[in-house]
């Protein structure tokens, strides 16, 4: 399945605007979210081919975002790979146990979120 369309959610702008960059630069279309809520909402209604998840976030946290994406019939099958600066093996295996199909820590090279959508392709 191609990668077309990305979803990146960070509350860092600066964050937004990097990731949004690197993707936006590998040629898709880039969709962004600041929050959890906003993330699950855009999913549902634009369908991205992947999501780029932070996990630190107000009000909801990538976890429980991710959480929410792999329950739901219409966002199940959306690949999510978190972007944190959160580097514990605990969280890794965490975010597998949520549904997470990749793991990237900050600081993060264009490299690794160029790999990262390749091998949804």
């Amino acid at each position: 399945m191609p990668i077309n369309k990305v979803l990146v959610v960070d509350d860092s702008p600066t964050e937004l605007a990097n990731i949004e960059s690197i993707v936006s630069d590998a040629g898709c279309l880039v969709l962004t979210a600041t929050n959890g809520q906003e993330a699950l909402t855009k999913a549902k209604t634009e369908k991205p081919d992947l999501i780029f998840l932070d996990i630190v976030m107000p009000d909801q946290d990538g976890f429980s975002t991710c959480r929410e994406l792999a329950g739901d019939t219409d966002t199940k099958n959306i690949p999510v790979v978190f972007v944190t600066s959160k580097n514990q093996k605990a969280d890794r295996v965490w975010a597998q146990m949520q549904g997470a199909k990749g793991y990237i820590t900050k600081p993060y090279s264009s490299n690794e979120i160029i790999d990262q959508i390749k091998s949804f392709q």
